[in-house]
């Protein structure tokens, strides 16, 4: 039971450190529908030094990674989403991949998110449990190395 109230424990501090500011969201639904953004791609990597695949489809998180690779900014570096437990045609090589409308950057995170690529791909079965409470991945270590031509 300690388990579980721990875990969720652990989501709702997740979803409180991803929460966008409000005035992200006040946008009316027209406005958004009418600046559709074309997605970007984005090569991450981490301490292992594997490279991994990142899809981006807000226009605020396109222009903070294009940002972070030029050098103009190296503020919220690191990379957190939920992850989705299937391979992505863009991300090759790995068996999971990041939702693209749930990725944000981040300077600071939990714990209990943080894990290398390589371990979330050797322990993909646990994820969602007490490996990774509600499939938020936030690698600690993850750095954008380059933009990468859509697939």
């Amino acid at each position: 039971m300690f388990t579980k109230l721990g875990s969720l424990a652990a989501v709702a501090m997740l979803a409180f450190t991803v929460a966008q500011p409000a005035q992200a969201t006040q946008h009316s639904e027209g406005a958004q529908r009418a600046a559709a953004v074309e997605p970007a791609y984005f090569e991450m990597t981490d301490i292992t030094r594997s490279t991994f695949v990142v899809k981006l489809v807000e226009e605020r998180e396109i222009q903070h990674a294009r940002d972070l690779v030029s050098g103009a900014t190296d503020d919220e570096p690191h990379v957190v989403g939920r992850i989705k437990k299937y391979p992505a045609p863009y991300n090759t090589g790995w068996s999971y991949h990041f939702d693209p409308t749930s990725v944000h950057f981040f300077n600071y995170a939990i714990e209990v998110c943080d894990a290398t690529v390589p371990y979330v791909e050797d322990h993909l079965d646990e994820a969602g449990g007490a490996f990774l409470p509600g499939l938020y991945f936030c690698p600690w270590t993850s750095k954008l190395v380059r933009e990468v031509p859509a697939p």
